[in-house]
């Protein structure tokens, strides 16, 4: 059974956008328009070109950020200010998650490639605060993204978790090929399965997920 396989687990580690909430709230959306801004203003890129750069620096480096900080010399507490300056209208409480999540034995923590100071806004707005103990950002990894194996290991150390009793949550599957490798139980959060022998687990009900494992 599922459940037994988590029966040892007390570090629960979830991801944030599009993990926490669905990805139809499309709240990303937002994101990836000021992320194309910021390029074009950094680049001098034109919109299109603008967009197709974030995405090869997303994909060669993990973030936009990553690839604008080596390529461009870019302030990454600017960048990360400015990028995530949207509106959070589109996020509903789910007070269903926030009694799972608070009830999972152990510590919970979110990690996001994103900043802490987003993360706060985005569980506040999705009445996840309170059972969250601790929130790190890219900023806290120093700014080396996700899926770099040396992000979660300086997370993980800030955070004093022991990877052999911990869990990920995550949509992105490349970011959770470290976790596996450290001994974590890896959980695809996503509508379609992404089948790889570094995932344990998929489901595209996190909720759902969750209480199975009551």
């Amino acid at each position: 059974m599922t459940k037994d396989r988590f029966a040892h687990v007390r570090a629960w580690v979830f991801d944030l956008d599009n993990t926490l909430y669905s990805p139809a709230v499309r709240l990303f959306d937002q994101i990836e328009a000021r992320m194309n801004t910021y390029v074009m203003r950094v680049t001098g890129a034109a919109r299109d070109e603008a967009a197709q750069l974030r995405r090869d620096y997303w994909a060669r480096y993990g973030t936009t950020l990553a690839g604008l900080m080596t390529h461009h010399e870019v302030d990454p507490e600017d960048y990360l200010v400015d990028v995530h300056d949207i509106s959070f209208d589109a996020l509903t409480p789910d007070p269903h998650l926030a009694e799972l999540i608070a009830t999972l034995p152990g510590r919970r923590i979110v990690y996001t490639n994103g900043s802490a100071p987003y993360a706060a806004q985005v569980l506040k707005a999705r009445g996840l605060e309170a059972a969250i103990d601790a929130i790190y950002g890219v900023e806290d990894a120093g700014y080396t993204p996700k899926p770099r194996p040396e992000a979660f290991e300086r997370i993980f150390a800030r955070d004093g978790l022991d990877p052999a009793v911990a869990a990920m949550f995550e949509d992105d599957p490349r970011n959770l090929a470290a976790p596996h490798a450290m001994g974590m139980r890896t959980v695809h959060v996503a509508p379609e399965a992404a089948p790889a022998d570094h995932i344990h687990h998929h489901t595209d009900d996190l909720v759902a997920f969750l209480r199975g494992l009551k």
